[in-house]
Order: structure tokens, then sequence, then C-alpha cells
């Protein structure tokens, strides 16, 4: 474990370019350029200008950032964030922005938002979702959250609103052919899959097509889930999680037909069993990879997800789409784990959560 760079103010997202150096998020709205060894560029001005202003109250601010598939030669990166609406600042929500990158100018250019999560809500500060991944199409998944609420979970489970879902888009914003037809009057055609909480994780399976996604339970009930067109997750009609504070069970139980089952399940925050009958508890998913470089032999295939409240890196080995086992990493760090992404260089880098986040990097 080697440590990459420290001091970082809530850090929430890392992509590389091809050059190895990467851009960081920031939540409170900055975008930062590093170099390959995690330091910063321009003797020590490393912030991208022209990122358009976020609303960082809450979980909100500058989330994920992601590279165009075609980079190399346009140039462009895609970035979700926490948007007010410009009518009426009350109201705010998820949107999505695409921008021209001048690294050596540290600049962005072009910045159009070409994707808002609707309609915006009222005194919300949470579940903005906010994971990006592209398809081997060219086509863009951004996961959403329901926005926390009582007033709005439910919406979720409601084809015609934004809250709960995970959409495939084109770069310019518009719903991806091949997307999903639910047959509901209303329906946005953008989605891809509905009935999620706050999915705040998301990669694609190395030679193949599949969509995974690690989603926040309440107290308890943290997923993992294959994220199939079509299909309903469940929330909040079912769940393995609690009411907050409670032993009440969310919803109708953990199942129902027509609504799918999580690929694994948190119950309790270090990931042992829950006991009938006492208080489950969250390790609170966030960013996830899979690993596919040849450097750790034993960890291709793997999938890893970070955990915030569980302070810890998970690995998670599948046989198939089914999880067979879980381990628990780099919980003696005690330190919230915020996103985690396989280098060019083949080893896994971890960036920490807080107001002094490290970007920490996995290697044997």
């Amino acid at each position: 474990m080697t440590e990459v760079a420290t001091g970082l103010p809530y850090p929430w997202s890392l992509a590389f370019l091809p050059d190895g150096r990467m851009l960081i998020t920031e939540r409170t709205g900055r975008l930062h350029l590093r170099k390959s060894d995690g330091s910063a560029v321009n003797g020590g001005n490393d912030t991208v200008c022209c990122v358009p202003a976020v609303d960082s109250d809450g979980q909100g601010g500058l989330l994920d950032v992601v590279l165009d598939p075609a980079f190399a030669t346009n140039r462009r990166i895609y970035m979700t964030f926490a948007e007010r609406d410009a009518a009426n600042a009350t109201l705010n929500g998820t949107a999505v922005l695409r921008a021209v990158l001048d690294a050596d100018n540290l600049a962005l250019a072009n910045v159009t938002v070409i994707y808002r999560q609707t309609p915006k809500v009222a005194q919300s500060e949470a579940h903005f979702g906010s994971r990006l991944a592209f398809d081997s199409q060219g086509y863009l998944f951004v996961t959403m959250g329901e926005r926390l609420l009582d007033s709005q979970r439910g919406f979720a489970q409601d084809l015609t609103r934004g809250n709960g879902k995970v959409v495939r888009i084109t770069t310019d914003g518009n719903p991806a052919p091949g997307n999903p037809n639910f047959g509901v009057a209303g329906a946005l055609p953008a989605i891809w899959s509905y009935g999620h909480r706050n999915p705040q994780g998301a990669a694609m399976r190395p030679g193949t097509n599949q969509l995974w996604t690690s989603e926040h339970g309440p107290q308890g009930g943290d997923e993992i889930n294959l994220t199939q067109a079509g299909r309903n997750y469940g929330w909040p009609i079912i769940s393995y999680g609690q009411e907050y504070g409670t032993l009440l069970q969310v919803g109708e139980g953990t199942a129902k037909a027509g609504m799918e089952q999580p690929a694994t399940v948190w119950e309790k925050i270090d990931g042992s069993a829950w006991a009938p009958g006492t208080q489950k508890s969250s390790m609170a998913p966030s960013g996830l990879t899979f690993y596919s470089a040849p450097n750790i032999p034993e960890w291709q295939g793997n999938l890893f997800a970070g955990a915030l409240a569980g302070t810890s890196l998970w690995r998670i080995t599948l046989n198939g789409d089914t999880v067979v086992s879980r381990e628990r990493l780099l919980a003696e760090r005690a330190e919230r784990i915020r996103d985690v992404r396989q280098g060019p260089d083949g080893w896994l880098y971890v960036l920490t959560d807080g107001a002094s986040g490290k970007l920490l990097r996995l290697q044997r």
C-alpha cells in the first residue's frame, strides 16, 4: 500500500488519462489534474478551470468523472454534479455535463449539460446517485438516487420520473437505441432499470456488456446488483434494510415476484450475519470496479467495492454471475473509501473520503 497523494478535500471520483495523469473531482466543485505519480501539475496549481457551479450541500457537489471512449481523439470528459434549478434554488437534482479537456492549459471548453434528472426535488440534499459507465457501444449509463425524502422514495417505482433509476443515454444526452420499452404511458425513454435507492457505484464487466452497480440500503440492506435492462430492483417495496433507528423492515419483505434479488447483500457493517430481532447496519457502498490486470493474477475478474461507513474495500469473487465469496480489505486503516479504479499500470487505486482525503495504490 502506497499513499500516492494526501490532503485532498472531499474527493469523489478518479479517472486516468491515457498518459497516466489523473483527474480527481472534489465535492466542493473543483476538478484537479494530477501527474501520474499523484503530485500536482503546474507548480501545485492543479485546478481545472471552468467547471459550472454545483450544489455542494449535503451529499451534493461535483461527483463522478469518466473519459469518452474516443478521448484520445475528441478529448471529451463527462461529469455528474448536483445542480440547483435556475429559477428556484430550493430545487435540485443530478445532472450530467460533457466538456472538452484542455489538459495543457488546465481548462474545460464546450461545457454542455447533456442530461438532467427530472423532476428536480425540493429540500433534499441527498441520494444523487451519480456514477457513470460506458458500454461497448459507446452509450453512457448514469445512476440516479431516489432523493431520500419519504415523499420521494416511492417514485423509484414510477417510470415517468427520474427518481431511483439507471438511465442509458447517448453522448448527446438522448435515449440510447435499444433501451427497454416498458409499455407504460409517459415512461422516460432513457430508463434502463428502476427501483433503486441510491446507487453510487457502477462498473462494466470486462469482455461483456454487463453493468454492475452498488447501492446504499437504509439501515442495512446494501446491495451489489447485476443491473439488467427493464428490470425492477424493488425499492422501496422490497428491501433487506430497516427504517433508521428501528427494527422495522422496509416495505413488504425481501422478495416479491417481478422484482430482482441482489447478487449479494450486507445486513451488517462488517459483513457478518445479522441476528433477527437486532438492528442492522450499513457498510455504505461507494465506488465499484472490476480488476482485469495481470499484476495480481488471483484478483483477475474480481469485483471491488468501496465502503464508506464500513471503512474498507471489499473483494468480491464471482462464478459466472453468482457471488461465491467476499473478502474485507483495508479495514485496519479505518478510512472511508469513496472510489476504486484500476490504473493504467495495472494496480488498484483507492480514494478515501473526507476533508483530507488520500489517493492510495494497492500493489504487491
